[in-house]
């Protein structure tokens, strides 16, 4: 059987932990309430209303898309490319080319370092295959002037971390939802998350103060896991009606 992603690769290995999904998504957030194109977001009302529902939402079909079998993970592909359409079409507007780059650029750079902060440094060769994972599935979204390689995205992703961001009334008000849904003290764990997860030019745009020594929070986690009480650590963390959203992310930890 053909699968989208190979059975054996690191973007498998990565996507299939639910605490490293979730490191991806909390820098994403971070990141793209910044990002100039945020208004997107605004238009249907989804993500600023319930930004949970929408994280857990976008998690189940990027896995979908790296653990299904390569046709079923092709239509998937193809079902988001139409929603995106549908969105510009209601809008009688077009998404930016570079707003959809922006975002494929955060999975490989979030995938990236999420993974290196909870389990090791990656080799030269796995951030290679990661980067063509997403270049494939940017192309099966027919998306324009995608780097060629690895070093080319590096370059191309400084470019637009540059031109792309701006803190305006969007970033504020995506920030006051996360915390509205998530709490003070989940809102606060989410900062220092963010704040040892975002390239430099995001946490200046963001973060004026460190609230707290971030890494003691990492490392707290990683104890909790030694212990095998990270479970316990999760339902802490997280709030409790989304348990099974949580325990969905996990499914494919066994694979």
């Amino acid at each position: 059987m053909n699968y989208f992603v190979d059975e054996n690769s690191i973007v498998r290995d990565i996507w299939k932990r639910t605490d490293t999904v979730l490191l991806i998504f909390a820098g994403s957030a971070a990141e793209f309430a910044l990002n100039k194109a945020v208004d997107w977001l605004y238009y249907t009302g989804k993500i600023p209303t319930n930004p949970l529902e929408r994280l857990f939402s976008t998690v189940e079909y990027a896995q979908k898309i790296i653990f299904q079998e390569e046709q079923m993970a092709l239509a998937t592909i193809d079902k988001i490319t139409q929603i995106h359409q549908g969105v510009e079409k209601s809008r009688e507007q077009s998404i930016p080319d570079w707003a959809y780059r922006d975002v494929l650029y955060m999975l490989i750079d979030y995938s990236i370092r999420s993974f290196e902060i909870l389990e090791r440094k990656l080799e030269i060769k796995e951030k290679e295959e990661i980067f063509d994972v997403f270049m494939k599935l940017g192309l099966r979204m027919n998306l324009k002037n995608l780097p060629i390689n690895y070093n080319e995205w590096i370059i191309d992703r400084n470019i637009h971390l540059k031109n792309d961001l701006e803190k305006g009334k969007f970033t504020i008000h995506l920030f006051e939802q996360y915390k509205k849904h998530l709490g003070s003290f989940r809102y606060f764990i989410l900062i220092q998350i963010q704040q040892i997860l975002v390239p430099k030019i995001v946490y200046n745009k963001l973060f004026t103060t460190s609230y707290f020594p971030t890494i003691l929070v990492i490392n707290l986690y990683k104890f909790s896991k030694a212990l095998k009480l990270d479970n316990l650590l999760k339902s802490i963390l997280l709030p409790g009606k989304h348990k099974q959203e949580i325990a969905n992310i996990g499914k494919f930890e066994n694979l």
